[in-house]
């Protein structure tokens, strides 16, 4: 089955008012900046973000005024420090937040990956997250029915969509990921359904001689869609490097308010993620650089 989409025509289709989002990518590596790009040019609200470490895509949802709630690992940019839309909006009350570990969050995708209801843990038994993961509803606190000891049972997470960039890809939705892959496989394999930007877009069956490269099959995966730089100015592993310029330009406005970073997204975005590229790096001279540096890193 053909499933190339433009990123304008997968948004539309698979992305609506109030869904549940699960979200690729680790802080500044493989994030799905075009797709995300695209969900605010549309517009499309009230959403619930999910996943590990939510980043720079989650900011710039929640600075567009689309996020009524995340449920995460955490958010921020490291080195590079917090998310400061999303902690402004979470201050306000606008936002509301079910914190969780890394782990817990892992282990909800793999639940629902495998379509049961919860999995056990030990991991957060001691811990302050759980006893807000019990009040919300997500955790439950039992015992090992055969040692007796409590273990941790994790409700299932099953996103309305997940929204990942990879590598390379083929027209049936077969995808390859090069380097880490965090918590993304098993997201995608709970998602009810799966957009999938990618850096290059082969024809179908590309991959039929090599079918250990494919890190997720086709079965799993609803829309793919061709954009090179489709994480700028996140890093994808052997692709290119992340674009320090850019991610401190984006937080040093963050610092400054919402209304700098509403305005940089107006005046950025443009009609495609294409032309936010010709916006930000018109003669591609930083595109060469970041694929350069990433060639002498790998």
């Amino acid at each position: 089955m053909h499933k190339l989409l433009t990123a304008a025509e997968a948004v539309t289709r698979y992305v609506t008012p109030g869904a549940v989002v699960g979200m690729g990518g680790q802080n500044i590596n493989r994030c799905p900046m075009a797709l995300v790009h695209e969900v605010i040019r549309q517009g499309i609200g009230g959403l619930t973000v999910v996943g590990c470490n939510l980043s720079l895509p989650l900011d710039m949802l929640v600075a567009s005024g689309l996020v009524a709630r995340t449920e995460q690992g955490t958010g921020n940019l490291e080195r590079y420090g917090t998310l400061f839309a999303w902690r402004r909006a979470v201050e306000r009350g606008e936002v509301s937040v079910g914190d969780h570990s890394h782990l817990a969050m892992a282990t909800r995708f793999a639940a629902g990956a495998i379509g049961v209801p919860f999995l056990p843990t030990r991991s957060l038994l001691g811990t302050d997250l759980l006893d807000d993961l019990v009040s919300a509803g997500v955790a439950v606190v039992s015992a090992d029915p055969w040692a007796g000891k409590p273990v941790v049972l994790l409700r299932s997470m099953t996103p309305d969509v997940a929204v990942i960039h990879a590598n390379r890809a083929d027209t049936s939705g077969n995808i390859v990921i090069e380097g880490v892959t965090s918590h993304e496989v098993d997201m995608v394999r709970a998602a009810k359904v799966t957009i999938v930007s990618a850096e290059e877009v082969l024809p179908a069956g590309a991959f039929a001689d090599r079918p250990e490269q494919v890190t997720i099959p086709e079965a799993y995966v609803s829309a793919v869609v061709e954009q090179p730089f489709g994480a700028f100015p996140t890093s994808v592993y052997r692709e290119y490097d992340f674009a320090e310029s850019e991610i401190k330009e984006y937080q040093a406005l963050g610092r400054s308010g919402d209304e700098a970073l509403r305005e940089w997204i107006g005046a950025n975005l443009g009609a495609s993620f294409d032309d936010y590229l010709k916006a930000r790096d018109a003669s591609g001279l930083l595109r060469d650089g970041l694929v350069e540096r990433m060639g002498r890193l790998v």
